[in-house]
């Protein structure tokens, strides 16, 4: 019995989706909830599973193709055994290079923790990703790493043997381009255009302004200090400074309700909830999870859905509806370094606050100058419906929260 294999039925929000690559060949036995090949989105990378055991017979789209929902991608032959001669050769994402030419990834590095990117530039370049040195989080191979070692690999392989001493009438030669020298076209991935997209848009469409202040975080890192190994003990689960910044949030969002709003062509919609994104960076780009109801949240269980949605978002397994809504934006900057930025609103959103490096200096309290542990924050908003006044004003409730957590815990 054949069974067709379709594009899985994609969210409203969701045109289309690009067909990245195939990790099954035609004549390949599959078994059930294999991975059979992934589909990239504007926001995520979604698998296609095998619904039964079989051998995939016909691959009917190649990688590279965009597909819509229903659509066949191929035939599985259910119960079949797989052939005993090697099938045609299939081209996989990216173009003339067949599945026989492909460079399986060495042991060392698990192939399933290639993001879709990465594992096409591999692909592509018949590279073996364990001879490629790795700076992602846990050992991950990122696209920055591919392509850094594609542009030290020719200039190393190909130096050119030293000419012949040129003759003492001889006039110098004059240096030709240095060997190894050359670019590398790399297509946007789907949801690198859609960020685009959207950064563009918001600048476009709003008119972005941003204010900045300082916190002392000398509260929060005695407090964490004090608690957080109970906390984990209790919890399971680490406390962190992203919870707390939520938590200052929400408070100051309440003080000031229009930062939780957005326009909605002549109108100003007014949010009475709290659904706080919290930016994550991944391989592929950035990913704004979405903390519904956060404040009908403990600490605890705001902590664990934000390291719950990191993992997934770094994993490739997050899932449409974690990211779509959201009234407010936190970005944290200075875990990359940064110390202070604009950060661009998260339309249709119409305020984003920037974290950043947390940095001892000199400060004056009491008229003494001591050295504490100060943080820029940044708050960048829609000035055609929050006023400068109101911005600031809720940037120094962030300030005053976290400089008094108790305050937070209180609800004062």
């Amino acid at each position: 019995m054949t069974i067709e294999i379709k594009v899985p039925q994609l969210p409203e929000s969701v045109a289309d989706a690009t067909l990245v690559a195939w990790h099954k060949k035609a004549g390949d036995a599959v078994r059930r909830d294999d991975n059979l090949a992934d589909l990239e989105t504007d926001k995520v990378v979604l698998e296609v599973p095998a619904p039964t055991n079989g051998v995939l017979k016909e691959i009917r789209i190649q990688g590279g193709t965009t597909v819509t929902s229903g659509q066949v991608l191929a035939i599985i032959e259910e119960g079949a055994a797989a052939a005993a001669v090697a099938p045609r050769e299939q081209p996989v994402a990216g173009g003339g290079q067949t599945e026989a030419q492909r460079v399986p990834p060495a042991p060392g590095r698990d192939a399933a923790k290639l993001s879709p990117s990465v594992r096409r530039l591999v692909e592509e370049n018949q590279l073996d990703p364990g001879q490629i040195p790795a700076s992602g989080r846990d050992g991950r191979l990122t696209k920055s790493d591919v392509v850094g070692f594609l542009d030290r690999t020719p200039a190393a392989a190909a130096t050119p043997a030293a000419p012949p001493p040129a003759s003492p009438a001889a006039p110098a030669a004059r240096p030709g381009p240095r060997v190894g020298r050359r670019d590398q076209r790399v297509p946007m991935t789907r949801l690198r255009q859609r960020i685009a997209e959207r950064l563009v848009a918001a600048q476009a469409t709003q008119a972005l302004l941003t204010t900045f202040n300082e916190v002392d975080l000398s509260a929060v890192i005695a407090l964490r200090a004090r608690y957080k190994d109970r906390f984990e003990k209790e919890f399971g689960v680490k406390l962190g400074f992203m919870g707390l910044f939520v938590k200052a949030s929400i408070e100051a969002l309440r003080r000031y309700p229009v930062v939780n709003a957005s326009v909605e062509g002549a109108d100003i919609v007014y949010h009475e909830y709290y659904d706080i994104g919290v930016a994550v960076s991944t391989d592929r780009g950035l990913m704004v999870p979405i903390v519904r109801d956060a404040d009908q949240k403990n600490l605890a269980s705001v902590e664990k859905e934000i390291g719950d949605y990191a993992a997934k978002a770094r994993q490739g397994a997050i899932a449409i509806e974690d990211l779509t809504g959201g009234t407010f934006t936190i970005t944290n900057g200075g875990v990359f370094g940064s110390l202070l930025s604009t950060p661009i609103v998260n339309a249709p959103q119409s305020a984003i606050l920037g974290m950043h490096k947390t940095q001892d200096r000199p400060v004056v309290v009491g008229g003494q100058v001591v050295v504490r542990p100060m943080m820029y924050v940044a708050l960048t908003y829609d000035h055609r419906i929050i006023d400068g006044r109101e911005a600031v004003q809720f940037l120094v409730a962030v300030k005053e929260a976290l400089e008094d957590p108790a305050r937070i815990l209180l609800g004062v």
